[in-house]
């Protein structure tokens, strides 16, 4: 039962990671690299703060604006420096590995016996591994209501149409350019945050934990797309933390089945792979046709 309730606990936490990533990958239509490199910067800015004596929320806070500054740069560099999309965020993303470096001073920092958001008396007083399911669940329930309340504006509007198609909504008088900025910034500052969360849940920040980020944050999106199916713009923000969920189950069914923790981006590869691979599986089988007439012989019976 702890493993389950862990297991939500961490699926939530790294659903914001998902959400984020869904932001620039789906509706801005940016494959953006720049993740490997804020999720640890976060980690590091707000662990190395918190070691510090800062206060632990305004250290993610601080997190947040180091992960939207880190964004905001490879969007200067696409737009501005007209450098192509996946290079402008590997720059980054390489440059973020030496920031790191800098603030923590060493390749990893610990928090032992330092004040962090899962360290306050009600989480403490819950019972084991539910302090991780209750900040998860508070943070991203107030992210996705955000970004829902967002996309619904004009402003969210534009967002939306930049991503579907430059030169229409250049056409209609969009910055295009501004829009791409906005969502990099939001997208990177969400991971920092993220990986500031991850960190204190943790205790410890290592200049390495950005490795295999992206490949996580996709199985969210990609889980939530072939498990849900069609869904509005909404509902897939919602099925993306479910996908989530989903994706550490799957994790721990396998570490169960025997692999060491070792294997796991390898598993989070196969995972990934498997999950893009499904939906044509299922057309290539008919495996939809095959479900309907199942259901279909099993209601005349």
């Amino acid at each position: 039962m702890s493993m389950i309730v862990s297991s939500i606990g961490q699926g939530l936490l790294w659903a914001i990671l998902g959400i984020a990533l869904f932001l620039t990958f789906r509706i801005l239509d940016f494959p953006d690299m720049t993740v490997e490199g804020t999720f640890p910067l976060g980690a590091a800015t707000a662990v190395t703060a918190i070691a510090h004596g800062m206060d632990p929320y305004t250290a993610t806070l601080l997190a947040f604006v180091t992960g939207a500054a880190a964004g905001l740069i490879t969007g200067l560099l696409y737009t501005k420096g007209k450098i192509p999309i996946l290079l402008a965020g590997i720059l980054v993303m390489t440059a973020c590995l030496s920031v790191n470096l800098r603030i923590m001073g060493s390749a990893n920092v610990s928090l032992l016996g330092k004040q962090t958001i899962f360290a306050n008396h009600f989480l403490a007083s819950l019972p084991k591994y539910f302090d991780s399911v209750f900040v998860g669940l508070v943070v991203i329930v107030v992210v996705t209501v955000l970004l829902i309340l967002f996309l619904q504006t004009n402003l969210g509007q534009a967002f939306i149409v930049t991503g579907d198609n430059r030169m229409m909504a250049r056409s209609i008088g969009i910055n295009t350019d501004n829009m791409t900025m906005m969502g990099l910034m939001v997208s990177n500052g969400m991971i920092g945050m993220g990986g500031a969360l991850i960190a204190q849940n943790n205790g410890y920040a290592d200049v390495n934990m950005g490795i295999g980020i992206i490949v996580i944050a996709l199985a969210s999106i990609i889980i939530g797309e072939v498990v849900f199916g069609d869904l509005t713009l909404n509902q897939r923000l919602i099925a993306v933390t479910l996908g989530s969920i989903l994706y550490r189950f799957v994790l721990l069914i396998v570490l169960q089945l025997g692999f060491s923790t070792n294997d796991l981006n390898l598993l989070s590869a196969i995972i990934l792979a498997v999950c893009l691979m499904l939906p044509q599986a299922s057309k290539k089988l008919h495996l939809n046709h095959l479900l309907k007439k199942g259901v279909a012989k099993y209601d005349e019976n």
